[in-house]
């Protein structure tokens, strides 16, 4: 097979009379065919929310919208109006630019007042908001006020949040991280647990945004007892215009000791948010509302008068449960008024759940007294309310039963000041081991480390399976109420915290923008059989993954997010417990796969899930410190055992998708991390254990492959291009001289690798051809990277060495042969490369090239029509709990045929 351009195809395709035909029926023109820089039409985009649930009752809501290039210039405002035809107050700023400098990403938020069903963006000047965010630096803090409540934040010391006030009246102070370190871990019924508190640090404080809709300031410190200080957080609270509430967004960074075969560690027993909340009322003018199961509620008194042997009044009694102010008791029955000195005040709230499938409810007098059960359940809401008749705080941390093990605390609420603390892992629960959970069982060569990914397909070095580094990022919601709320009130608040509400654009406006890969996604169509077919794989295999999320109990602290990798037929199990089959860490791009479902269809279950995984895996598979900072670890039963650390598990690909649908600052700061990932290729060589050839890493020759290599540093570099970040100039020259490099190769792609120079971000043109080719290559992201590169940026010989790898790969090896002198070996995963094929054809008009793109994805490996899409019941005592398997499932199979699904329809259209 020779190269042949895409020019000169499409040039020979016109003179037969066929490049239209190509055009309409291998789906959408291609999308250079507009060329660089051509206006478009922007126009109005219909916003509206994922869910209906918890509207007006957030702080507000931010949405990422794109634009077609040249729609609109950098500097353009926007209006929002609602159904009604009503002004909205909006905050807009650019999150991405085209490369001409129009604008492809806008973000916009919205404060709590408005619950209308659907908005209107379009160009225009923004309403102003009637109660403005305000943010004022003085002395020691920062004061933001939405309007409605205050919150003066702190600059230095132990306190984030000094105070939150409503008006004249304080609701809450000392807002503030509690860590409780426990230095050995017990191990049976031996040994004795001390714990030490730790509070928190603050480093840094910065002001991100300060209105008029939206502000944040991000607080960034450590946690620290006398003269030691670790585990690092960044805290951003998130204040809207008219909201009686805020948000706080807290990340933590594992930087502490913990050994393998050693008892003694930095061992976390507790890590939680804490707030003093002043109490004003009378004992029974105070109440405890805590979230039990859905949308349940606790509501209680810290003096009941409920239930008594003497009744204060049928009126009065309701009144107290409803949270309102009481008469004077000198109006109630006098044998309970002179008798409220005997009724006990409960002071001490607990609520553990310390894992998915059960909470329980607990509270005391004081300190000092004894327990008693108050109830429980299934999975709490993670919610709670303190206070009184004069105001209190109501608060929430959200995927609190999913994060397990966590816990809500309040303590002394019948004295002047309760305190809650809102537990990310509660104490009641075991101390969080991270320890490396085997020996290595002697291997102590590459030789014998290699082996085990013979039997157990792990990768393992000693010392590699290390924690250090690793993060977790929580939400939590704070109310600052005047009085107590009413039940419904407390229950929308909940709504709230489970599911924030999100607002949305419709999968057209994605379509139509040319974002994420333009032409790679359609809206779904089941016009015809094959279609509708194809349909119904994607829908069973999301479905199907969903539902052993809630069957095999994927949830926990470090663990909700991901999924396992593949199936143990014999144990009717996933392979949980061994090696590289167990947690799955983005292995062959099911992030992208969930994206791209959500993109075409605006379904809210699918974009709940990848919003999880996208919190999993940017956090906790990737090393945020330490020598390995900027590195994933690959798939393994510990998220970080596996010694492989490679870039393409750190891959900015999988963080853009949910960073530019809701401008979210935390994974905006881990793609800005990755845009000098390139300098980790000198910390750690990831072909260390496999090459034949001496190699030493050097600064100006580091060998990085075009493939999962390339694809991972290209995408932060894009990424930080389009955003223009502070590095932006240096990332669009590493993707213009890298691109560049890559097509001036002997065989462009099919070279495999290069060497790399960290100062010139440019690769050596080899002087040797070689023949490089593994089925890796382009399975984490190539495609879609390629895809956008080629639409932004008019390089015709990249397009050329790309389109070339594409129809090479899945060619038989005789024509990969009489194209390179020398056939590409062997190879797998032909499915989830026939969207290679896909995107060749629709790109040149090859109807030879689009047919062989449906006979490898419909009849090749992966998932095919012997497929038998369906699943088999099982139940005890064959398996742990009843439920349903598919034991021909695979998670590498199910990214692979949902990408090459998604691309192939909207690249060919229908199935032959």
């Amino acid at each position: 097979m020779s190269p042949i351009p895409r020019r000169s195809l499409l040039k020979a395709a016109a003179a037969a009379g066929a490049a239209a035909h190509f055009s309409w029926s291998l789906g959408s023109a291609p999308a250079a065919a507009d060329g660089p820089g051509k206006r478009a039409a922007g126009g109005p985009v219909e916003l509206t929310w994922l869910e209906d649930g918890g509207l007006g009752a957030a702080p507000g809501s931010t949405v990422g919208v794109p634009w077609p290039k040249g729609a609109y210039e950098a500097d353009q405002t926007f209006t929002l109006t609602d159904d009604g035809g009503r002004a909205v107050p909006v905050q807009t700023w650019p999150l991405a630019y085209w490369p001409d400098g129009s604008l492809k990403w806008t973000a916009h938020a919205v404060g709590p007042q408005s619950a209308a069903e659907k908005y209107t963006l379009k160009a225009g000047a923004s309403a102003a908001p009637a109660k403005k965010v305000i943010v004022d630096r003085k002395g020691g803090s920062v004061e933001v006020g939405t309007g409605v409540i205050t919150a003066r934040i702190g600059t230095s010391g132990a306190t984030l949040v000094k105070s939150v006030r409503r008006g004249a009246t304080e609701i809450a102070k000392d807002g503030r991280l509690v860590l409780l370190r426990q230095g050995e871990i017990e191990d049976g019924d031996r040994g004795t647990a001390r714990y030490e508190r730790f509070e928190s640090a603050i480093g840094e404080v910065a002001v991100e945004q300060e209105g008029p809709v939206r502000a944040v300031v991000r607080i960034d410190g450590k946690h620290r007892r006398g003269g030691r200080s670790w585990l690092p957080f960044s805290v951003r609270l998130y204040f809207y215009a008219g909201a009686e509430s805020f948000r706080m967004v807290h990340t933590i960074t594992y930087d502490g000791k913990q050994e393998p075969g050693r008892a003694s560690g930095d061992f976390v027993r507790g890590l939680g948010v804490r707030f003093t909340v002043p109490m004003r009322d009378a004992a029974y003018d105070r109440h405890i509302r805590i979230g039990g199961d859905g949308t349940g509620l606790l509501r209680e008194a810290v003096k009941g008068i409920t239930g008594l042997r003497r009744d204060p009044g049928a009126a009065v009694q309701a009144a107290q449960f409803e949270g309102e102010k009481l008469p004077d008791p000198a109006t109630w029955d006098q044998r309970v008024t002179g008798r409220l000195h005997l009724i006990p005040e409960w002071g001490d709230y607990t609520l553990s759940q310390l894992s998915a499938d059960g909470f329980t409810l607990r509270k005391r007098t004081k300190k000092g007294h004894g327990w008693i059960a108050a109830g429980g359940g299934h999975r709490a809401s993670g919610f709670g309310y303190v206070g009184g008749a004069s105001g209190g705080l109501a608060f929430g941390l959200r995927d609190f039963w999913e994060k397990h093990p966590a816990g809500l605390d309040i303590r002394s609420a019948q004295t002047d000041e309760a305190e809650v603390t809102l537990w990310l892992w509660s104490p009641e629960a075991q101390p969080m081991d991270l320890r490396f959970y085997h020996d290595g069982m002697g291997q102590d060569t590459y030789e014998k480390q290699l082996d085990g990914l013979e039997i157990t397909y792990e990768d393992y070095e000693p010392e590699f399976g290390t924690p250090y580094g690793i993060a977790r990022t929580s939400e939590l919601f704070f109310w600052a109420h005047d009085s107590t709320p009413a039940a419904d009130t407390l229950a929308h608040q909940i709504e709230a915290v489970r599911t924030p509400p999100q607002l949305r654009p419709p999968p057209s406006q994605f379509i139509t923008s040319g974002v994420f890969g333009p032409g790679l996604y359609a809206e779904p169509d089941r016009s015809t059989p094959a279609k509708a077919e194809i349909e119904d794989h994607l829908d069973f295999l999301f479905t199907y993954y969903k539902d052993q999320v809630e069957q095999r109990r994927w949830y926990g602290f470090w663990d909700y997010g991901d999924v396992m990798h593949s199936y143990d037929t014999a144990r009717h199990q996933w392979r949980y417990d061994v090696g590289g089959y167990a947690w799955d860490n983005s292995e062959l791009s099911p992030d992208l796969w969930l994206w791209y479902a959500y993109l075409r269809s605006g379904r809210a279950d699918i974009f709940r899930f990848a919003e999880a995984m996208t919190r999993h895996t940017g956090e906790v598979d990737v090393y945020h410190l330490g020598k390995w900072a900027g590195l994933g670890t690959r798939h393994g039963v510990q998220h970080y055992a596996d010694s492989a650390k490679q870039q393409r598990i750190a891959n900015t690909t999988y963080r853009r998708f949910y960073y530019f649908l809701t401008a979210d600052e935390r994974v905006g700061d881990l793609m800005h991390a990755n845009v000098d990932s390139d300098e980790t290729f000198l910390a750690l060589d990831p072909q260390r254990k496999v090459r034949t050839d001496p190699y030493t890493p050097d600064r100006h020759a580091l060998s990085i492959g075009f493939g999962t290599d390339w694809s991972g540093l290209v995408s932060a570099w894009l990424t930080e291009w389009e955003r223009r970040g502070p590095k932006w100039r240096k990332a669009r020259a590493r993707v213009l001289s890298t691109m560049e490099t890559i097509a001036a190769q002997p065989n462009g792609f099919v070279q495999g690798s290069g060497l790399y120079d960290l100062d010139t971000g440019r690769f050596a043109v080899a002087d040797k051809a070689v023949v490089s080719v593994s089925h890796l290559s382009a399975v984490f992201g190539l495609n879609e990277l390629c895809a956008e590169l080629i639409d932004l940026v008019d390089h015709e010989k990249f397009e050329e060495a790309y389109l070339d790898y594409c129809r090479c790969f899945n060619a038989t090896k005789a024509e990969q042969k009489a194209r390179y002198g020398s056939d590409f070996g062997s190879l797998i995963l032909f499915q989830g490369h026939s969207r290679l094929d896909a995107y060749a054809a629709h790109r040149t008009g090859d109807k030879k090239l689009a047919q062989r793109a449906w006979d490898k994805f419909l009849r090749s490996d992966g998932y095919t029509e012997n497929a038998p899409w369906k699943t088999t019941k099982v139940s005890g005592p064959a398996a742990l709990v009843p439920g349903s398997e598919a034991a021909w499932v695979s998670t590498n199979d199910t990214a692979l045929y949902g990408l090459a699904a998604i691309e192939n329809l909207a690249l060919l259209g229908e199935p032959k």
